[in-house]
């Protein structure tokens, strides 16, 4: 089964906290969002390597990175009603609907994504 990662999820791993060994097992065969990728690089410190590195790294080990299409723009777009009282953000929309757009269980780290119910499979690594 194809899983999908959250930000929260690969940094769990890369930063090796709680839940991290979990995605390890994941990762090959795994898809991430742009959007999301945008997020860890953004939280991960230069460790000598570099984005474009630690990308080629995770690429190595068989995570794989989905462009932000038109249609996972739409559904994340039209997901924010449904996620409001959770606070999620336009990133975890984004995870999201790569998830619903593949068919595919999203892991997390965010505990309070296993309150919602739209249609795909959420898990949380903790």
């Amino acid at each position: 089964m194809t899983v999908v990662l959250d930000a929260s999820a690969l940094l769990a791993y890369l930063q090796r906290e709680s839940g991290g060994d979990t995605i390890g097992k994941a990762l090959r065969g795994a898809l991430m969002s742009t959007v999301n990728w945008a997020e860890v690089v953004q939280k991960v410190p230069d460790q000598d390597i570099g984005a474009v590195g630690l990308r080629g790294a995770l690429e190595s080990l068989g995570l794989s990175f989905e462009p932000f299409a038109v249609a996972q723009a739409e559904i994340a777009g039209e997901l924010r009603e449904k996620t409001r009282s959770l606070g999620l953000s336009l990133g975890d929309r984004a995870c999201l609907a790569l998830g619903m757009d593949k068919d595919a269980l999203v892991l997390t780290a965010d505990r309070t994504w296993k309150q919602l119910n739209l249609g795909v499979g959420v898990e949380s690594i903790r």
